[in-house]
């Protein structure tokens, strides 16, 4: 019983949405070979959902839409709520995006380097991206004035799902896609000041 528990337990932790007791019969009879009793498996169930109800954990095991999940408790909804309204994301800025293109591929990289692809101000963006962790200060170019120069993070290796900059796209692969399935995660970005960055908004 124990192991047919804690199997359960890691299925219903997986998924982010409710999975039916069909679902759960229908995956541990496949990888454990053995047919299992729908009242096997509401036993194992019980047993978790007492496990949880515990004031020691944060979270429970909720009946919902015919199915099971793991839910944060009721008298931790405020704070979860908190948090997800601070962190809240809104999609990068056409000119935060090109900047960092910039970066991934010439990196390292200095300020006015990347002002020269581009044709406009770079501060605000490059501003953004350290903030959000996605680019990094790597040194200073031997040039006149010893500029900064910018690479990308590990952060932005895990963004896009990279193991290291060899996995970018090469150039050859940048054509208008027939269809496209999903869309990435945004990253938050804030309104820029209207003064400071006209430039960069307008293209």
């Amino acid at each position: 019983m124990d192991r047919l528990i804690t199997h359960i337990e890691s299925l219903i932790f997986t998924t982010d949405q409710p999975i039916s007791l069909k679902e759960i019969k229908t995956c541990l009879e496949e990888v454990l070979e053995t047919k299992f009793k729908k009242e096997e498996l509401l036993e194992a169930i019980d047993q978790i959902k007492q496990r949880y109800e515990d004031d020691a954990y944060a979270f429970t095991i909720n009946e919902i839409a015919e199915g099971y999940q793991f839910l944060t408790k009721p008298a931790y909804h405020h704070t979860v709520g908190t948090f997800l309204k601070q962190t809240t994301r809104k999609r990068l800025s056409r000119a935060a995006l090109e900047t960092l293109s910039i970066i991934a591929y010439k990196q390292p990289v200095t300020k006015s380097e990347m002002e020269k692809i581009r044709g406009v101000s770079c501060d605000y963006s490059i501003q953004k991206l350290l903030e959000k962790e996605l680019v990094a200060i790597v040194g200073r170019d031997e040039g006149p004035g010893r500029p900064l120069l910018y690479g990308t993070s590990e952060k932005f290796m895990d963004y896009f799902g990279i193991n290291s900059l060899r996995d970018l796209p090469k150039p050859k692969d940048f054509k208008e896609a027939d269809f496209q399935i999903g869309e990435q995660a945004p990253i938050e970005e804030d309104a820029p000041p209207a003064m400071d960055t006209k430039k960069e908004e307008e293209e």
